[in-house]
């Protein structure tokens, strides 16, 4: 007799659940005996795969809300743009009264920090020869 391999997945397992729920039915008449948990395993069966249907149906939706959400958040960003623009007209663009809407007033730019100068490199010079006098 060949040795059946367990599944893993909650697909698989699913499908052993399925397929042995079927043999029982198809067998009940000689599995009189196990009536009672046949049926309550046929029920158990049937909110699995009800509850898998529904997962899956999920899954869809997730997939498409998650889109939706991100064509609003696109759609939000342009508005967001646009009333910051509209905001720093009416207000003036160094107004403090932007910081309640969330947007950095203009406050001037920050005076340019001179470079240091650069270092000399020291040339030794000869001394001169007086030796030729």
């Amino acid at each position: 007799m060949a040795q059946q391999t367990r599944q893993t997945t909650q697909l698989g397992v699913l499908g052993e659940l399925t397929r042995l729920s079927a043999a029982l039915e198809a067998n009940a008449g000689e599995l009189v005996h196990l009536e009672g948990t046949r049926l309550r395993f046929a029920q158990l069966v049937h909110e699995a795969e009800q509850t898998a249907r529904h997962q899956i149906a999920l899954a869809a939706e997730k997939q498409e809300e998650s889109r939706r959400l991100e064509r609003l958040l696109i759609e939000g960003r342009r508005l967001f743009t646009g009333l910051s623009r509209l905001l720093r007209e009416f207000y003036g663009t160094g107004s403090e009264k932007l910081v309640e809407f969330g947007l950095q007033p203009f406050r001037g730019r920050s005076p340019r920090t001179p470079l240091p100068p650069p270092e000399v490199e020291a040339v030794e010079t000869p001394a001169p020869d007086n030796s030729k006098v």
